[in-house]
């Protein structure tokens, strides 16, 4: 199972790469700009992936900062929150490295930002959400893009995978 996981964290990390690569060619308004995203703008989107991230990263491992809201803007400026994402994504790939099979096999207990209740998971189908909840919030950043008329990269898992095979991943 573990090179299934390894497989999404690269996954993750090539998206995010492509993802930011298009929106650094927005100008400031348009990335700004409220596109009816569930987190509005580009800048919210982003924001709101690396927030997340931070989020869960902290309930798997107990450690790192996290935000205490779902909408937090981590970094206003795109260059700043691009340097946050790519460092965070290298953290997620050695992470996910750093599991073995028992690990995976474990358990994780954390709350909810939104509620003080208490929740007792399996870690992997938690990491199956994880990985699942970015790639539905790229999608709405890929709308954002399209919406704006502008090219959205290729973010298919098989292009990864085809990608990776090849070495150019």
């Amino acid at each position: 199972m573990k090179s299934h996981y390894t497989m999404f964290a690269g996954y993750n990390a090539w998206a995010n790469r492509r993802l930011y690569d298009a929106a650094a060619l927005l100008s400031d308004a348009d990335y700004r700009a409220d596109k009816g995203a569930f987190f509005k703008s580009m800048h919210g989107t982003l924001n709101h992936l690396l927030a997340t991230d931070r989020i869960w990263m902290k309930r798997f491992t107990g450690e790192g900062e996290a935000p205490e809201r779902l909408d937090a803007i981590l970094h206003d400026r795109l260059a700043d929150l691009d340097a946050a994402r790519t460092a965070f994504d290298r953290h997620i790939v050695a992470w996910v490295d750093s599991l073995d099979e028992a690990r995976l096999r474990g358990v994780i207990r954390y709350r909810r930002v939104s509620t003080p209740d208490e929740f007792v998971q399996p870690l992997m189908p938690a990491l199956d959400h994880w990985f699942n909840h970015q790639t539905h919030h790229r999608g709405h950043a890929h709308m954002i893009l399209t919406t704006l008329g502008r090219q959205a990269p290729e973010l298919d898992l098989l292009y990864y995978q085809r990608e990776a095979e090849a070495g150019r991943a």
